[in-house]
This record gives structure tokens, C-alpha cells and sequence, in this order.
């Protein structure tokens, strides 16, 4: 009986967790290339698995470099996301190579708003990821 119990609460609870990770807004950092005047391209793929389209999504990020300090500040607009789409978007990072950078915060939002409604904290919906050398982090 007791087992019968503990193995339906792991399922409850897996099921709530699939369930949770189908609704992200998963920002993965995919690529980076050299980008104009010495600086650096970067490539975002943004899934939208929520169940809302995002018409204003804006970050914050920290570019942090190879000795994992503070480099600048950039402010990036992503908008629109469409509702259970894969956005690729290309932002330029000015006057850093890409091999000098170590790290992406994401420190802020300061606009997260899906269409027709009201803005919202996107943080609880993020998954972050990163495929190149450089970590993406909140």
C-alpha cells in the first residue's frame, strides 16, 4: 500500500513538471560570429511554449568578459514571440570578440508583456541555456 502511495505521488509530480516545462519560454544562447568592427554576433533562439503570444519582451543583459567582469550593459529588444513558436533573432555585441565573453546575465526584464493583456514577471517562465562556451544565466 505504502509503495502503491509513494509511486503515485512520483507520478503526480512528474506529470506536474512536464507539464510546467511545456509552458516555458526557453532562451537558448546558440551561436556566436564575428560581428562588425571587432565585436560579436549573437544568436538566440527564443521557444515559446507558453500559451500566450509576447508583443513587448525585453532584456537586460550583463556581458560579462573572459576574467568575469563586467564588460557593458546591453538592452535588447526580442519582440514579438509568437505563441508555441522558435524565434531566431541576431543581436550585435559592439567592441568585445566573441572569445573574450564568459558569461550572458540576464539581470532584467523590463518589458514582458503578452498581446492583449497586461505585462507580467516572465522570470518564473524562462529556461535559460547556452550552446556556446559563454554561460547564459539569471
Amino acid at each position: 500500500m505504502r509503495t502503491r502511495l509513494i509511486a503515485a505521488i512520483a507520478l503526480s509530480c512528474a506529470a506536474l513538471m512536464a507539464q510546467a516545462d511545456e509552458s516555458r519560454l526557453s532562451i537558448e544562447l546558440n551561436k556566436f560570429e564575428p560581428g562588425e568592427a571587432g565585436g560579436c554576433r549573437a544568436f538566440f533562439l527564443f521557444r515559446n511554449q507558453t500559451d500566450n503570444s509576447f508583443e513587448e519582451f525585453e532584456m537586460s543583459l550583463a556581458i560579462l568578459d573572459k576574467d568575469g567582469v563586467i564588460d557593458r550593459l546591453l538592452s535588447i529588444d526580442a519582440a514579438p514571440l509568437p505563441v508555441q513558436r522558435t524565434t531566431l533573432k541576431l543581436f550585435e555585441i559592439p567592441e568585445i570578440e566573441c572569445s573574450g565573453i564568459s558569461e550572458i546575465l540576464l539581470h532584467d526584464l523590463p518589458a514582458c508583456k503578452p498581446q492583449n493583456s497586461d505585462p507580467v514577471d516572465c522570470f518564473p517562465l524562462l529556461a535559460l541555456d547556452s550552446k556556446t562556451a559563454a554561460n547564459l544565466a539569471q
